[in-house]
């Protein structure tokens, strides 16, 4: 069985956010438990399992992803990943359609080798900051939003750049504030650098300290940078040891996430469901 690690949101081998992808031949998953054992045996943030669905349905794929320690709800640097690989070996062109368990999703290929994903856009609720969260991060925090039931985050507003830049959490800490993990944002301090907003992500409750590009943040980071913005396009930088940029477009209820991926290892997978 072929097995891939794509980089995803980056144009480069080892930046952005590694992925283990898996296309299978079956119409259907394996077990659950295998499907696990082979994600903590990758152990990158996520690893992703796509099977074909029957043409003339609403998608053209099953996906599912799975951290080392847990299934996730929903992830757009995998989703990425998936992608990159259907078009870049033939098997898929245009548009993909994906049936996951936040609904369907879309992957567009462009002729500039960039990927267009189309995910639900997260609601964002204003929430009152946790006792905790300020400790745990070791930074005053400014604003706090519950980002609903798709990703489960606490996206979590600081003063600046390098405030954001500069964390290191105490990851034990932050287990309880979040159904998934802790985003933390700030506005880009430089006008010209070409990104609007910088952010990190923290998802110690799924088994990652810091994930290094979160897609699925940005369905969250972008309703909430182009509100204070005032522009529906904006381009986030995830400001990790690895770092990635994502281009985001706001459409109402659908955020568009616009990234590179490269494969870095294509090889076989010894063992089977």
């Amino acid at each position: 069985m072929r097995i891939r690690i794509v980089d995803a949101f980056t144009d480069r081998p080892f930046a952005g956010n590694p992925a283990g992808v898996l296309l299978l031949d079956s119409d259907r998953f394996p077990d659950d438990s295998w499907l696990q054992q082979v994600a903590t045996e990758v152990n990158l943030s996520e690893t992703a399992f796509a099977h074909p669905l029957p043409s003339g349905g609403e998608a053209d794929w099953a996906l599912r992803w799975f951290t080392p320690t847990t299934e996730v709800d929903m992830c757009g640097h995998a989703t990425l990943a998936t992608a990159h690989v259907l078009h870049t070996t033939g098997t898929a062109s245009g548009t993909v359609r994906f049936a996951a368990r936040c609904g369907i999703l879309t992957a567009t290929a462009h002729e500039d080798d960039t990927l267009t994903l189309g995910f639900p856009t997260s609601p964002l609720t204003a929430a009152d900051i946790p006792d905790g969260v300020a400790d745990a991060l070791g930074a005053k925090v400014v604003s706090v939003h519950d980002t609903g039931a798709h990703i489960g985050d606490l996206l979590v507003e600081l003063a600046d750049e390098r405030t954001v830049r500069a964390l290191t959490p105490d990851f034990p800490a932050l287990v309880a504030h979040s159904e998934r993990g802790i985003i933390v944002t700030a506005a880009a301090e430089d006008p010209v650098s070409g990104y609007d907003y910088v952010s990190r992500g923290f998802f110690p409750r799924v088994g990652i300290d810091e994930d290094p590009v979160t897609g699925s943040a940005h369905t969250a980071l972008a309703p909430f940078w182009s509100a204070r913005i005032g522009r529906s396009e904006l381009t986030g930088l995830q400001a990790s040891a690895r770092s990635g940029l994502v281009r985001t477009s706001l459409r109402g209820e659908r955020t568009l996430l616009n990234g590179r991926a490269v494969t870095v290892i294509d090889g076989e997978l010894l063992t089977t469901p």
